[in-house]
C-alpha cells in the first residue's frame, strides 16, 4: 500500500492556564489570531500535571488544586502560514516555550459521504 502524504509544519505554544494576553486568556487569543490568519485549525490541550523553568509543580490534583495547569495548542499548516503566525504572536508570548518542526500529513479532511 502507497500512502500518499504532504509534508507540513506543525506548531506548539506551551503556556499556563492563567496567563493573559490584553486581559483576557493567552490561549483564546492564540486560537484567534490563528483563525483570523486563516490556519487550517488549531487545537488547544490542557495538561493535569506540568511544570516549567521554575520548576513549580501545576497539578489538578484534589489535594492541590492548582488554577494554573499547563496547556499546550498545536497547530499544522504549511511552513509559511505557520512562520506568519509565529511572527504575528511574537508580542503575545512572552515566556511561552514555542516549538516546531516538520511533519507528515497523511490524511487531512474527510470523505464524501462520511461525517
Amino acid at each position: 500500500m502507497v500512502i500518499n502524504t504532504t509534508t507540513a509544519s506543525l506548531l506548539r505554544v506551551f503556556i499556563g492556564e492563567s496567563d493573559e494576553y490584553q486581559g483576557g486568556p493567552l490561549h483564546e487569543a492564540i486560537v484567534l489570531k490563528a483563525r483570523e490568519m486563516g490556519l487550517a485549525g488549531a487545537t488547544m490541550l490542557r495538561g493535569p500535571m506540568g511544570y516549567g523553568r521554575s520548576s513549580r509543580l501545576h497539578s489538578s490534583k484534589i489535594l492541590r488544586l492548582s488554577a494554573d495547569l499547563p496547556l499546550v495548542i498545536e497547530l499544522v499548516d504549511d511552513e509559511a502560514r505557520i512562520e506568519a503566525l509565529v511572527e504575528a504572536l511574537q508580542p503575545m508570548l512572552g515566556g511561552a516555550l514555542v516549538t516546531l518542526e516538520t511533519v507528515r500529513v497523511v490524511r487531512y479532511g474527510h470523505e464524501a459521504g462520511l461525517d
